[in-house]
C-alpha cells in the first residue's frame, strides 16, 4: 500500500486494445476506492521476447477465436459506453509513446496516457508519427521536447527497466494490474477483482 491508502498500478503498452479498454475504467475505479493509480508504460514485444511468446498473440489465434475476440472488444466497449475501432496499423509500435510516459510526472500522465489510447483504439490514429504525437503534446499543454526526449539514453534506460520489471513480477500480457505490490490481475475483465482486491479481499493466491 501506498502511505495514503491502497495502491493500484496498471502495466500497459499502447498497442494492447484490451488495455486500451482497461484503462477507460481505471480512473474512476481508483477514485472509488480511494486508491493512487501508477501507470507503468512496458513494451509488449520485449515482454513476449522474454516469455518465448508470439509476438502477436492474437494474430496466431484459429480465425473463429480472432473473429470471436474482436467481437468481444466491441462487445466490452458498448458495455462501458466508450469509442472503440480495431485499429488499421495494428501492431503498432509504440516506443516513442511510451518513451514519453516515462519522461510524464505522475500528475500529467493519466491524461497523456487516455489521449493517446483514444488517438489509436478510438481514432485510428498514427502514434507512432512525430506529427500525431506533437498535436496530442501540444492539446494537452504538455512540452514537445518531450518528443526530443524519446531518443535519450536515459529515457530509453527507463522503459527498458520497466518492461523487465514487469517480466520479473510475472506479467505476461496487458493490461496488467497489481494490488498493493503483490496481488496480480490479467484483462479488462478482471476489475471487479481488482476492485474488490482493492477493498481488503484477499483472492486465492496460488
Amino acid at each position: 500500500m501506498s502511505e495514503e491508502g491502497p495502491l493500484l498500478e496498471c502495466f500497459f503498452d499502447f498497442s494492447s486494445p484490451f488495455a486500451y479498454l482497461g484503462a477507460t475504467q481505471a480512473q474512476a475505479l481508483a477514485d472509488r476506492a480511494g486508491a493512487e493509480l501508477r501507470w507503468r508504460p512496458m513494451l509488449l514485444g520485449g515482454v513476449f521476447r522474454a516469455i518465448d511468446t508470439e509476438m502477436v498473440p492474437l494474430k496466431s489465434f484459429a480465425a473463429v477465436k480472432q473473429r470471436y475476440v474482436a467481437l468481444e472488444l466491441k462487445r466490452w466497449a458498448e458495455h462501458w459506453g466508450v469509442p472503440f475501432q480495431f485499429a488499421s496499423r495494428f501492431p503498432m509500435n509504440t516506443v516513442k509513446s511510451q518513451r514519453i510516459v516515462c519522461q510524464l510526472d505522475p500528475g500529467q500522465q493519466g491524461a497523456f496516457v487516455q489521449r493517446t489510447f483514444a488517438a489509436f483504439w478510438a481514432e485510428d490514429r498514427d502514434i507512432s508519427d512525430d506529427g500525431v504525437l506533437e498535436q496530442i503534446l501540444a492539446e494537452l499543454d504538455l512540452p514537445t521536447r518531450l518528443l526530443a526526449g524519446t531518443r535519450e539514453q536515459s529515457v530509453k534506460d527507463k522503459l527498458r527497466a520497466s518492461t523487465e520489471e514487469a517480466v520479473a513480477r510475472g506479467v505476461f500480457g496487458a493490461p496488467t494490474w497489481f494490488v498493493n505490490g503483490d496481488l496480480m490481475f490479467w484483462g479488462q475483465d478482471r476489475l471487479d477483482f481488482v476492485e474488490r482486491a482493492l477493498a481488503g479481499w484477499t483472492p486465492a493466491c496460488g
